[in-house]
């Protein structure tokens, strides 16, 4: 009887070791792999895209970051954890390379500026480089160093007087002029569900923020009394944008890469006003 007790027991217990190890199998196999992302600011409605879209196909969701992509690149060297980086420039993502954070960086997309305007700024008659010049408006940029868009409307500053636009000094002036309202490490968080340059210049913050095209556009969705003014090409900045991949990222960081360079990922691009 005792015995026939004990093998009752083992025959109980070796039971619901088989069960709990299948339950931990099962979890295991749903489980999906973890999969983040550090992505620029700019980027946010065409990452959201993206992986959305990679999420249907793979079956994981990647967790998407977004910011100043010079605050990421700090965050990053500073040992946060991410698969992939992808920065409004080349410079961030590079430096990590170099520092042994990244092991490869590549180009996947570009952009321009635009200038974002009241309609009063933009009814003004004057040309662009004018109207800049002009103390009575207040112009808006992003934090040079911590937000790529910073720098590239800074460099546009240089190329303004280097072409000839404005006469000698102007660049340093507009450097010492600009409002840089965003992207820096003290500058307040975008209101929720809100694109940041529309909301400041509709705000009354600046009458005219240099930013990329793909941001003007996507203000002029949110605040349609705006208006986007481009600019010439003989000042305009290129800006190319680099994706890097981290140290110990997940093999699915490479099926996310992939799909961010092919077809579909670079289609969501173009659609939003990023060019190949």
């Amino acid at each position: 009887m005792i015995g026939r007790r004990m093998n009752q027991a083992a025959r109980a217990v070796l039971t619901l070791i088989t069960t709990l190890t299948l339950a931990t199998s099962t979890m295991a196999q749903d489980k999906s792999p973890e999969l983040t992302i550090y992505a620029a600011g700019s980027l946010r409605a065409a990452m959201t895209q993206i992986a959305q879209d990679f999420a249907l196909q793979s079956g994981v969701q990647p967790k998407l970051v977004f910011g100043a992509s010079g605050l990421l690149r700090d965050r990053l060297a500073g040992g946060e954890r991410a698969d992939l980086f992808a920065s409004a420039n080349m410079e961030h993502p590079q430096a990590l390379e170099r520092s042994g954070h990244a092991a490869s960086v590549r180009p996947f997309t570009r952009n321009e500026l635009c200038a974002l305007a009241t309609a009063h700024f933009a009814t003004d008659p004057r040309g662009l480089v004018a109207k800049l010049l002009d103390t009575r408006w207040r112009v808006g940029t992003s934090t040079p160093k911590a937000d790529p868009s910073g720098d590239y409307a800074f460099e546009m500053f240089d190329r303004i007087e280097r072409t000839g636009a404005a006469p000698a000094g102007s660049a340093a002036t507009l450097k010492q002029r600009a409002l840089q309202l965003t992207g820096g490490p003290q500058s307040p968080p975008p209101p929720p569900g809100r694109n940041v340059y529309a909301a400041l210049v509709a705000q009354g913050q600046a009458d005219v923020f240099i930013t990329y095209c793909t941001n003007a556009a996507i203000a002029l969705t949110e605040e349609p009394q705006l208006k986007s003014l481009p600019i010439g090409a003989a000042i305009n900045v290129s800006a190319t944008y680099g994706v890097a991949t981290m140290k110990g990222a997940t093999p699915m960081a490479q099926r996310f890469l992939d799909h961010l360079l092919g077809p579909q990922g670079q289609g969501r691009l173009r659609a939003l006003g990023f060019s190949d």
